[in-house]
């Protein structure tokens, strides 16, 4: 019923395919409401081998639910003026990027959809040798899809972090980084993966300036 209610509120044709997408309160509430993590309830271990990774470990791109894919609901969930067609896809709307700081205008299109892209908070191929490997496939689909480690990003930004963890890439917007930080602990945990030594060190001296 909550997923049927959420795509009303996006105005999503109730047709299509089905997949499991989490309550309307999680996927609104984790754009709105502070999401904090515990860093000291992370196991700390070496980072696992890569091999086996693939995207397809993930599922075979975005899941969808009554017709709308994850895409176009975290699209729909973070930016203003949002405007749709007839099939979910959001085709225009006003990016506040949390990356960059920058205000991006996204329109829909061949050269200009990319300008906007949706960030894994915890990069899959992070997650994959961080324990996610040792999780059902189903519960990878749910972790690729989740709202809590998804953000609209600005594209060159999304590329320029890549599999990147916290002490890899932070984002050049400073003051989002305590946010940033705590998302990627929250989702660890919800998940039950684990963080490098260099990772917890990074995590940390981000908190301290919390």
């Amino acid at each position: 019923m909550l997923v049927v209610v959420l795509l009303l509120l996006l105005g999503v044709p109730l047709s299509g395919a089905v997949f499991d997408f989490p309550t309307l309160e999680e996927v609104v509430g984790y754009k709105t409401a502070p999401v904090t993590g515990d860093l000291a309830s992370l196991p700390v271990k070496g980072r696992a081998p890569k091999t086996g990774y693939s995207r397809a470990q993930f599922g075979e791109g975005w899941g969808t639910s009554l017709g709308c894919d994850t895409r176009n609901v975290i699209l729909g969930r973070d930016l203003k003026e949002v405007m749709r067609d007839q099939s979910c896809r959001v085709v225009s709307g006003v990016l506040n990027d949390p990356y960059t700081g920058k205000q991006i205008r996204f329109t829909r299109g061949e050269t200009t959809s990319d300008d906007v892209q949706i960030d894994h908070v915890v990069a899959l191929s992070n997650a994959w040798q961080t324990g996610a490997q040792q999780l059902p496939y189903e519960k990878r689909i749910a972790f690729a899809n989740d709202p809590l480690n998804l953000l609209a990003v600005e594209g060159k930004a999304n590329e320029n972090k890549s599999d990147g963890d916290a002490a890899t890439w932070l984002p050049p917007n400073k003051p989002f980084r305590c946010q940033y930080v705590n998302r990627q602990i929250a989702v660890k945990l919800k998940y039950g993966l684990w963080v490098t030594a260099a990772e917890q060190a990074a995590m940390a001296t981000v908190l301290q300036k919390c």
